[in-house]
């Protein structure tokens, strides 16, 4: 059942429904996206809200996308040896049996 969370960012309060046990993760990602904003606003004071809050989430979408490409090249990666670990395992049980 769905429960409404106060978060605040960039010094608004947002009420937000989310379920029990999703609070710490909405209220993490809410102090993350105000850390980002508030990043943003001290480089740029003449930025409006709209525009904080946009390039706020196009850089974490960019993080996002790069941890998801490097998270499937990891992926790659350790299957690949895990398939050469069970090539070298079936020849080393081959050679045993003989």
């Amino acid at each position: 059942m769905s429960e409404p969370v106060n978060v605040r960012i960039a010094d608004r309060e947002y009420m937000v429904a989310c379920e029990p046990h999703e609070r710490e993760g909405l209220i993490e990602a809410a102090r993350l996206l105000d850390g980002r904003m508030r990043e943003i606003r001290a480089a740029n004071r003449m930025a409006g809200i709209d525009r904080i809050a946009v390039l706020a989430a196009l850089n974490l979408a960019h993080e996002l996308s790069q941890t998801r490409r490097t998270d499937d090249r990891d992926q790659r990666e350790i299957a690949l040896t895990l398939d050469d670990l069970s090539r070298k395992m079936d020849r080393l049980l081959a050679a045993a049996r003989r």
